[in-house]
């Protein structure tokens, strides 16, 4: 496994639609297994095939459903691949939470998403599944399928906040306004 580059802010694959992945080989097994790598160093918990410059429809997200609050050295982290995914259903309620990126560092977002998430993927041998999340699993789902039809927190944000002082004391008055 690799550690790949994760492609930043400015660059135009970001806004790309990205297309369908078509063959279930083992380039694709070694790309999934450098994206959990990738993801995990750069202490994320998606990452989507355009962040690591490829156009494919894929993404990989951590699997936090029963994650310690607090990471041990040594823990080995559950990840979910999902290939040629398809939203296929979303709750009516709606949730607005600050979502970071690691395109876009030292950028936060304030995204409303639904609470609640369908999706129909394949697996990394092409065999379907679906799944039902919310949470922070169900909003990652929805964050990373974003990116691959060129969607990024820059688009889908109410408003930002830089990390710094002065940009959480900004989005603090923006949410009261």
């Amino acid at each position: 496994m690799a550690i790949r580059t994760i492609v930043q802010e400015g660059d135009p694959i970001l806004n790309k639609v990205c297309r369908p992945v078509t063959q279930f080989d083992q380039r694709l097994a070694t790309l999934l297994d450098d994206m959990h790598e990738t993801m995990i160093a750069a202490d994320g918990v998606g990452l989507a095939g355009p962040q690591v410059g490829m156009l494919r429809r894929l993404f990989v997200v951590w699997d936090t459903t029963d994650a310690p609050e607090e990471i041990p050295e040594g823990y080995e982290y559950k990840f979910i691949d999902f290939i040629n995914p398809e939203i296929v259903a979303v709750s009516e309620e709606t949730e607005t939470h600050y979502e970071g990126c690691l395109s876009f560092p030292g950028h936060n977002g304030a995204v409303t998403r639904p609470a609640a998430v369908k999706v129909r993927a394949q697996d990394r041998n092409g065999q379907w599944f679906e799944l039902e999340a919310d949470g922070l699993l169900g909003r990652c789902i929805q964050h990373e399928n974003d990116h691959l039809d060129g969607i990024t927190i820059m688009q889908s944000s109410d408003y930002f906040y830089e990390d710094t002082e002065e940009g959480r004391e900004a989005a603090r008055n923006a949410k009261e306004n």
